[in-house]
């Protein structure tokens, strides 16, 4: 087992006062060596916590003075300390297994920890989850938890996680449930594997064995250019159409039996499948917004100014591998603002992706928006890949290249963790200076300079 590594101490904490200093490693907190971030967090809520710190091979303990739940004033490297628990399915539609080569090491980690649910939002699919580690949910209230489901039926969820363990592991997403556990699900729609008649038999089996799930998305397929599943393939406009009428059903039946519509297509659907996307107050408070389920109707209401409150606080993809704070639990997409602007009466164009374009396109149009798109093609990933988040330095600075010098570009920092894209480029790396703004509506209203207004939006469907 590591130890946690003190990356900040903040000035004149309880922490800072008492002499812990950057690189020091916590060996023990009140006698206990703790395994990971939310043991070590429900350790220093206590007042009085004595720390016993190992700096440069020698050992001390310092007496921390503090007030019941005052904060300690303490970051730490990461979020586990012992391991990881990686995860031992095989999916054929793992995004993992079709990142390019030369990415740095920690991308390629597959983990199947409900702690890092917990912590992250991660799914995981409970095939190494234990009694021990239900009890220490219930005891220690860690909710809500993420559970990939994929498909009800035992022989074809085994089948697809290609894990045994697969046919018998939802037997603790019952057990949370029953526990009062928050649990949110999701299933990724395979064409011709998961679709069809096993998905609506799984929304079924949903209804009758879990009930109590608190959402359950469903999402696309999304395929790369370095994929080796010759049974893994895109959607179909037709296919997804097909989905999002299935997905629309069973919220009815959901509704009429439950009392809320618990299941929800993916944003990506609606655009594969050129359908309107639903009206706001279908996504019932938005609780899969990371997840890509309502996004274009939380940015809408953001962009017309009919809401100044930014829903969901997104980390973008793969945001908690390189170490998590300890408090707040989420990797920042940028150290500092970055706000490079050549004059506030240049010429304004948008970075985005192509399925981002798709969005902005009409909602730039009916707010009369000069502001023009740059859309990114994304060839470092290639396949379907069209989403903001997965956007990369090499393909936005290709794009760049051949656009006008002394124009404001604005770079959604979904796309950055830690001011660097996915590829290890950062935004100085670039052939044009750009200022990165927040990935919500609110945020591209204020860059763009515009007044509250709040009209329906044209080609999305009706604003409720």
């Amino acid at each position: 087992m590591s130890l946690p590594l003190v990356v900040s101490v903040r000035p004149d904490s309880p922490a800072d006062e008492a002499g812990v200093a950057v690189g020091d490693a916590i060996c023990t907190i009140n006698g206990e060596q703790p395994r990971d971030v939310i043991r070590y967090q429900l350790l220093v809520d206590e007042p009085d916590v004595e720390l016993e710190i190992d700096r440069g091979g020698i050992r001390r303990v310092f007496e921390v003075v503090k007030a019941d739940g005052e904060p300690l004033g303490i970051e730490v490297q990461s979020a586990i300390f012992d391991q990881v628990r990686t995860c031992d399915n095989h999916c054929g539609f793992c995004f993992i297994y079709q990142l390019p080569p030369g990415m740095r090491k920690s991308l390629y980690l597959k983990d199947d920890d409900y702690r890092l649910s917990f912590l992250y939002g991660n799914f995981t699919t409970l095939t190494r989850f234990t009694e021990a580690d239900l009890e220490r949910v219930i005891t220690e209230g860690l909710s809500p938890l993420y559970v990939s489901i994929h498909a009800t039926d035992r022989a074809k969820r085994s089948e697809m996680l290609r894990n045994r363990r697969g046919a018998t592991s939802l037997r603790w997403l019952s057990a949370l449930l029953d526990a009062g556990v928050e649990v949110h699900g999701q299933i990724v729609v395979c064409p011709g594997i998961n679709d069809g008649d096993v998905l609506a038999d799984t929304l079924l089996n949903v209804l009758d064995q879990y009930p109590a799930l608190a959402s359950l998305a469903v999402v696309p397929l999304g395929i790369s250019d370095y994929s080796n599943e010759p049974d893994m393939r895109s959607h179909s406009a037709s296919e997804a159409g097909v989905v999002v009428d299935l997905v629309e059903e069973w919220q009815q039946i959901y509704l009429n039996v439950l009392g809320r519509r618990l299941v929800y297509a993916a944003d990506e659907y609606y655009l594969l499948a050129e359908r309107p996307f639903p009206l706001a107050e279908s996504y019932e408070g938005f609780a899969m917004h990371e997840d890509g389920i309502g996004m274009v109707r939380t940015f809408e209401l953001e962009l017309s100014g009919q809401s100044d409150s930014v829903v969901g606080t997104a980390s973008g993809f793969f945001a908690w591998v390189d170490g998590a704070p300890a408090e707040g639990y989420r990797a920042a997409r940028t150290e500092s603002p970055v706000m490079l602007r050549p004059s506030s009466k240049a010429p304004v164009a948008i970075i985005t992706s192509t399925y981002g374009a798709m969005v902005l396109r009409p909602l730039l149009e009916q707010i009369g928006s000069s502001a023009r798109l740059v859309v990114v093609e994304n060839k470092y990933f290639g396949g379907n890949i069209g989403v903001a988040g997965l956007m990369v330095g090499e393909d936005v600075a290709r794009t760049l290249a051949n656009q006008p010098q002394g124009h404001r570009y604005l770079l959604p920092d979904v796309c950055l963790q830690s001011d660097r894209f996915l590829d290890g480029l950062t935004v100085t790396d670039l052939p044009r200076q750009v200022e990165v703004i927040g990935t919500d509506g609110v945020s591209l209203r204020r860059a763009l300079g515009l007044e509250r207004r709040t009209p329906a939006v044209a080609g999305l469907g009706e604003v409720t």
